[in-house]
């Protein structure tokens, strides 16, 4: 725990550079906790559509309305306690032009954990280079901390992402935070249902008002039926003016 609270305090001071973004379109999921064992591979495909949102962007940002975004993310296991991945990003834009979307790199580290115990702790760093039309600032990081905690003989399980958002191109310097937390009531080894929040309340030294906050309420369905393969649908709806209407998403997992 000392050694995870040091790496993140210590990411914060290297990556704070400036002003965060929106709630990410591009991946949308709350960490579990979950890890590859050394040496796993698996891979996620998530795909996003914003099947009603907002019609105008700051340029040279696209407008965000009917945009599918597709991500491709591999990960392996290091160690018992540690992981990399990468998410490779395109868009399907409105008027049918599919762009190449930005990379981004990530290292996760999680507590070891038995299989026995309800509290999963850990923290996700990622950096990001994505082109203007998706973030004007260009370069990016997050410090994701995750908690994850079982409880009922297994039947509800709930995750916490406290994430901090920074923009390493821009002239501010405030990290926004942008929390996301699920929760579910599990069917074992058949499925799970639940919900999922995820919110943008603006930079740490000040919110913004409510009405320019993005938040968000999913219902979720998590296909637990195959060991190997991972199935996340989920129904999004915005709940400021300032949120998308309604935002679809899938994640699609498979590991070795």
């Amino acid at each position: 725990m000392r050694r995870l609270s040091a790496l993140a305090v210590g990411a914060l001071l290297v990556l704070s550079a400036s002003t965060a973004h929106a709630v990410d379109a591009f991946e949308i999921q709350v960490y579990d906790g979950s890890i590859n064992a050394p040496g796993v591979a698996g891979i996620e495909l998530h795909a996003n559509t914003i099947a009603s949102g907002r019609r105008v962007a700051p340029p040279p940002e696209l407008p965000p309305h009917h945009q599918s975004h597709f991500t491709l993310e591999p990960a392996v296991g290091i160690t018992p306690w540690w992981e990399v991945g990468a998410y490779l990003q395109s868009s399907l834009e409105s008027d049918g032009r599919y762009r190449f979307a930005g990379v981004k790199l990530r290292s996760k580290f999680m507590r070891p954990a038995a299989p026995s115990d309800r509290l999963r702790v850990g923290v996700n760093l990622e950096v990001s280079g994505l082109p203007e039309a998706y973030d004007a600032d260009r370069w990016g990081a997050e410090i994701r901390p995750i908690v994850g905690w079982t409880a009922a003989a297994g039947r509800i399980f709930v995750a916490v992402n406290p994430i901090l958002d920074l923009s390493l191109g821009g002239p501010d310097q405030t990290p926004a935070f942008e929390p996301a937390l699920s929760a579910a009531y599990v069917f074992r080894d058949l499925l799970s249902v639940g919900i999922e929040y995820y919110a943008d309340l603006g930079p740490v030294d000040g919110f913004l008002p409510i009405a320019s906050q993005q938040h968000y309420l999913f219902e979720v369905v998590n296909v637990l039926a195959w060991k190997r393969i991972e199935i996340n649908l989920g129904i999004g709806e915005g709940l400021t003016g300032a949120s998308h209407d309604l935002v679809l998403k899938t994640i699609l997992g498979f590991s070795r």
